[in-house]
């Protein structure tokens, strides 16, 4: 009889895993499901073209066999770039497979929260919940690939799995840890320097904290990155991409940039506390169970872990914040008060058990999400777009074909994208019937892409940062490079299309060494046949 007891639980036990699993499995498909759909929506609302078309045009370039640092000058990551030609690569050239760039990395972002929250054992409709808030805010602002939103992605990863490093002690994770930092370091300098620092805090602490003599786990997160470097040792490699190079472009001339913008950063109320009110709002939480452990003298292993993971994660809003601070665009870590807010349902159901507090998290997440959702992804603020008519937009298919069924609407035509289209059609066509070697200096760089292009600009994107001033030390350098691939691919015509763009030439050439012929509203030629250095 009592075998006949246990058998049936058993069985009952068997069955409700099995629920379990399937519950589970029907989350992470929603997840995926939610993640690209939202990502792809968004992906086709409106263009800010300097940011929209940017990994559009690198992505072509290494499809080409032009590579970053090698034949063009960039100051970010070469990760996007060779992750977008892999795309091309499988999907072919078009608006859809760029756009499957930044919902696949949307996708992964989400789908880890859901096991991150999991793993460390929060509720799983709660973890559901808090995934899919993610993917709703992460990606969709921009929903085409954006290095800033890939470097602060790959560190969220990497700061979730070092959690579950400290809190499952399973080594594989502080492994995924320094690999994913790694990742998020090609894609963007920051704020993966920043976050490897606090790391490397955090592991020494917890060293001395639990008096751990042994130090295999650090060997594991060492590996880790180790592994991330050798590929990008291995594509730099293959691809003949001198290491100079990318010392210079990657990490000395932008961190004479951080220089110039840590003197000019302003720490007023408005900026580091306002604009993250809801950021700080998701913290509180955290705050109160910290200080609650604080008092805790006598703590077990359990506990220990806990206050060290709080610690850590109280420590790393900073760290995005301060990031944040130092890039000046639009703020795009709203994304991360669902984490915080996760966390902090975590442990105040585990040490408060307090209602009130429970609805305050709630409370603060319908709000921030209901806020930046509309803010960021329907208005488009990110975007620049916020006042701007989408029921104006028009199909690009008009352009080409590559773009159809983008909605196309820019800051700069927001009343008149007809307009604009039609300028840069006209552009297209008379840049197609020049046969010569030419380069585009353009923030309209799906151009080169759609009259195929067989040459590349020598600088990924023209503005005042990526262009080194004449007063910075590495002009000359810069200067020195920009000619060479000039002279190497023998170009005879450089095209500006767009407005104030014939300045980043007049940084190179003297003005005695180019013809200037204006060709419509938007297209400048230059010719290059009177210069004497050629």
């Amino acid at each position: 009889m009592r075998l006949k007891i246990f058998l049936m639980q058993q069985k009952k036990l068997i069955q409700n895993l099995n629920k379990l699993k399937e519950k589970k499995f029907f989350f992470y498909i929603f997840i995926i499901f939610n993640s690209l759909i939202f990502t792809l929506y968004y992906g086709y609302r409106g263009i800010f073209p300097i940011d929209s078309f940017l990994i559009f045009n690198s992505g072509y370039n290494v499809l080409n066999n032009f590579h970053p640092f090698k034949d063009y000058w960039s100051i970010t990551g070469p990760l996007l770039d060779y992750l977008q030609f892999a795309l091309f690569l499988i999907f072919d050239v078009s608006w859809l497979s760029y756009v499957i760039h930044a919902a696949f990395i949307n996708a992964i972002l989400a789908i880890f929260i859901f096991y991150f929250f999991n793993k460390i054992k929060l509720n799983q409709n709660l973890s559901f919940i808090y995934a899919i808030a993610i993917s709703i805010l992460a990606y969709p602002s921009t929903g085409t690939p954006f290095v800033d939103h890939h470097a602060v992605i790959f560190c969220l990863v990497s700061t979730c799995c070092f959690i579950i490093g400290i809190n499952q002690e399973r080594k594989k994770y502080w492994f995924l840890s320094s690999l994913f930092i790694v990742f998020s370091f090609f894609s963007k300098q920051i704020p993966s320097a920043y976050l490897i620092f606090l790391l490397s805090i955090s592991i020494i602490f917890y060293k001395i904290y639990f008096k751990e003599k042994h130090f295999s786990d650090l060997l594991f997160f060492i590996l880790g990155g180790i592994l991330g470097i050798s590929i990008f040792l291995i594509i730099f490699l293959l691809n003949e991409i001198p290491i100079k190079n990318f010392l210079l472009q990657y990490i000395y001339y932008p961190m004479s940039l951080g220089d110039n913008r840590l003197d000019k950063l302003n720490f007023d109320f408005k900026n580091t506390i306002a604009q993250f009110k809801f950021i700080y709002f998701a913290l509180l939480p955290l705050l109160l169970v910290f200080f609650s452990m604080l008092k805790n003298k006598k703590k077990n292993i359990d506990q220990k872990k806990d206050f060290l993971i709080l610690t850590f994660v109280l420590l790393t809003p900073f760290v995005f914040i301060y990031a944040q601070l130092l890039t000046k665009n639009q703020v795009l870590i709203f994304f991360l008060i669902p984490f915080y807010l996760g966390i902090g349902n975590l442990y105040v159901s585990k040490y408060f058990k307090k209602r009130h507090l429970i609805f305050f998290i709630l409370f603060i997440f319908c709000i921030s999400l209901t806020k930046y959702h509309i803010r960021f992804n329907h208005n488009k603020k990110f975007m620049e777009l916020a006042n701007v008519d989408f029921n104006l937009a028009v199909n690009a298919k008009i352009i080409d074909n590559k773009l159809s069924n983008l909605k196309w609407i820019t800051p700069e035509y927001p009343k008149t994208p007809l307009q604009e289209i039609n300028y840069l059609n006209e552009a297209k066509n008379i840049l197609i019937k020049d046969k010569t070697s030419k380069i585009l200096i353009t923030d309209y760089q799906f151009l080169s892409v759609i009259i195929e292009n067989n040459n590349v600009s020598p600088n990924k994107w023209y503005d005042d940062l990526s262009v080194p001033p004449k007063e910075s030390k590495f002009f000359e350098q810069y200067k020195d490079f920009y000619l060479s691939k000039i002279k190497s691919q023998k170009i005879e015509n450089i095209y500006t299309v767009g407005l104030d763009k014939e300045k980043y030439i007049k940084v190179v050439f003297d003005k005695s060494c180019y013809e200037v012929e204006k060709m419509n509203k938007i297209l400048t030629k230059l010719n290059l046949k009177s210069c004497k250095d050629f």
